[in-house]
């Protein structure tokens, strides 16, 4: 991998990173799986923190060279388990979040059931809460309250130190949620928004068959983790109908499609395996970090629904699914505010949310959560293969392939 390089060689970022230091803002930093000589200068470059740590050699490594972890466990790429053990020996350097959640996961809570899975495994209670209150105050500069004498009131009350289930939460010493539902008022707002591509036909995706050497990249999603697998698979292994490539569900390889959405231009194709879906597609707005439209389908006429119907709407979630009369029909999660947020009560997003993701995986998809491992299949910085709307993204050689 080459971060270090990039960022030492790239006079756009490096001129961020001394301006966050000159305000005394801390940076954080991606770098899953960075190890060594490389993880060092990366850290020297003024890089404070990681989230994106999958195993705890690395973790450990990357604290021992002075940088602070954040467990994350969100709804997609979960570290807790590998890296929660760190906690005892670096109680002042570790910290919890979440990072892309859904809806529907928060409902039923966020970092307190970190700090209960933390308690259960037996580690020091004040260090698990070191750790969910203290650090992050300190380490962003936040200007939240930890109950010293002056401070404002800012504080939760939990039924107990095992389960943390939150009663209350008090900002300001105001009441502003109570047994789990929001006390504060709903504003109107008008949404910001950038869409200005046109809807897509079936043809659109099509990949036209080359000769070449008979073998093509495959990107391989993980569940759980936000980095992918980069595989070398035959030709063969895809359909070949009328000239072109196609998916090939019972292999498990998909196609995966990019759509510019800030203009017009031609839709970046490949193929990605362990979705798992049999028929449908599945396409979302919330494609870290240009948020393009990114989707993967069984086949060119379930894409080229799911898509559209995000562009309609101006941004969303969408998935296409086969009826029982042959039809193809589809469901949608609208996202108006930038394309990435609803402006609905989050509730109600909550349990749309759901049922998007209950058709994900009704439609074959054994991933624990399809709609935000799409989302991290565009994000080029995080190895090893992803798809941009230029093409396949090599994250180890930082290159188009």
């Amino acid at each position: 991998m080459n971060f270090p390089g990039v960022l030492q060689h790239d006079p756009q970022v490096m001129q961020k990173i001394a301006a966050a230091k000159a305000l005394g803002k801390p940076v954080d930093g991606h770098a899953p799986g960075l190890r060594g000589s490389e993880a060092k200068q990366y850290i020297q470059a003024g890089i404070s923190t990681d989230h994106e740590c999958y195993g705890a050699e690395e973790a450990l490594e990357k604290l021992q060279l002075g940088m602070k972890i954040l467990i994350r466990e969100g709804s997609a790429a979960r570290n807790f388990e590998a890296l929660i053990g760190l906690l005892n020996d670096h109680p002042d350097k570790i910290m919890f979040c979440s990072d892309d959640k859904h809806p529907d996961s928060l409902v039923t809570g966020h970092i307190n059931q970190l700090c209960a899975r933390a308690v259960a495994k037996g580690i020091d209670l004040f260090k698990v809460l070191r750790a969910a209150c203290i650090n992050p105050v300190l380490h962003y500069k936040l200007e939240v309250g930890m109950l010293q004498q002056g401070d404002a009131a800012d504080f939760i009350m939990v039924k107990d130190l095992k389960k943390f289930e939150v009663i209350r939460t008090y900002i300001n010493g105001k009441l502003v949620a109570e047994n789990g539902k929001s006390l504060i008022p709903p504003v109107s707002t008008l949404p910001i928004n950038q869409f200005a591509c046109k809807p897509k036909l079936p043809a659109d995706f099509q990949v036209p068959a080359d000769p070449g050497d008979g073998f093509f990249q495959c990107i391989e999603a993980l569940d759980g983790q936000l980095i992918t697998n980069k595989l070398k698979l035959p030709k063969s292994a895809l359909k070949l109908v009328s000239g072109h490539y196609h998916s090939n569900p019972q292999a498990d390889l998909l196609k995966i499609v990019v759509v510019n959405r800030y203009k017009d231009a031609p839709v970046a194709k490949a193929f990605i395996k362990n979705f798992g879906l049999l028929r449908g597609a599945i396409a979302s707005s919330v494609a870290h970090d240009s948020h393009n439209i990114v989707a993967v389908g069984a086949d060119d006429d379930s894409l080229s629904l799911a898509v559209n119907r995000v562009i309609e709407a101006r941004g969303g979630i969408s998935v296409a699914y086969p009826d029982v009369d042959g039809r193809i029909s589809s469901q949608l999660l609208a996202l108006p505010v930038a394309g990435l947020m609803s402006a609905e009560d989050g509730y109600l997003v909550a349990e749309k949310y759901t049922a998007m993701d209950a058709k994900a995986k009704y439609l074959g998809s054994g991933l624990s959560a399809p709609f935000m491992t799409l989302s991290f299949m565009a994000l080029l910085v995080i190895p090893h293969l992803k798809l941009s709307d230029k093409g396949l993204f090599d994250a180890d050689q930082f290159s188009l392939v």
